[in-house]
């Protein structure tokens, strides 16, 4: 019976904290053939005695001195024959969320793409970003997954940028308030010191009412240019 190299991928995506947030993807320099010098997602053999998730977190914390995320999901499984030029390589993909305030130790090896801007990606890595991204744009609509990357206490402003930054477009904070609120995921914590950026009352701050993965609204709809979402 033919086997198979079965691997984990980790796509790892965090949001710069503030209001011109930008969504970048955790990444590594391959040292080795095939494509050595290109820039790759941290990813590495399942072991006999592991389960995928097991081995995603050893990869991640081995390679790029990743200790933990605050959300991870598998995302699909490639099988294209041809995906590793070295020998057949059978890869499942994760998806990763790291909050903008998490104090990191990473590796000097770790650098962190603007999804915007990616460069040439090592094997069909270009190909499991743009999956990532997709499924995380989709589950902003109904599920409160803006956790896993928001700070602990942010102000709505601060929020606005981490959505936009995620879905790929502007977002109207007062409606972005309302939403949320409805749909009870985010509340009031306090009042910032001093004024705003633009002068005025003080920003309130705000957390997210539950830190665990959930659906709260599994028939609504995010994106520009609709009045009910945001």
């Amino acid at each position: 019976m033919a086997k198979y190299r079965h691997e984990v991928l980790a796509v790892v995506l965090r949001a710069a904290d503030g209001e011109q947030a930008r969504l970048k993807v955790l990444v590594r320099r391959r040292e080795h053939e095939p494509f050595a010098g290109e820039l790759a997602l941290p990813s590495g053999p399942v072991e006999v005695d592991e389960s995928m998730e097991d081995a995603v977190t050893r990869h991640l914390a081995s390679q790029l001195g990743l200790a933990g995320l605050a959300h991870r999901e598998q995302l699909e499984t490639y099988s294209d024959p041809e995906r590793d030029p070295f020998e057949r390589t059978i890869a499942t993909a994760y998806l990763g969320l790291v909050p903008s305030d998490a104090e990191l130790s990473l590796v000097s090896e770790a650098v962190w793409v603007d999804v915007t801007d990616l460069p040439e990606m090592a094997f069909d890595h270009h190909l499991v970003i743009e999956s990532a991204l997709k499924r995380l744009r989709g589950k902003f609509s109904y599920t409160n997954i803006a956790f896993a990357l928001a700070p602990a206490e942010f102000t709505m402003a601060s929020l606005r940028g981490i959505y936009e930054a995620a879905l790929g477009h502007e977002v109207d904070v007062t409606n972005l308030l309302r939403v949320l609120q409805r749909r009870g995921q985010i509340e009031r914590v306090g009042t910032l010191a001093g004024s705003g950026a633009r002068g005025g009352r003080p920003p309130s701050t705000w957390k997210f009412t539950s830190n665990e993965y959930q659906v709260t609204d599994p028939f609504a709809a995010l994106g520009p240019g609709r009045r009910t979402t945001v």
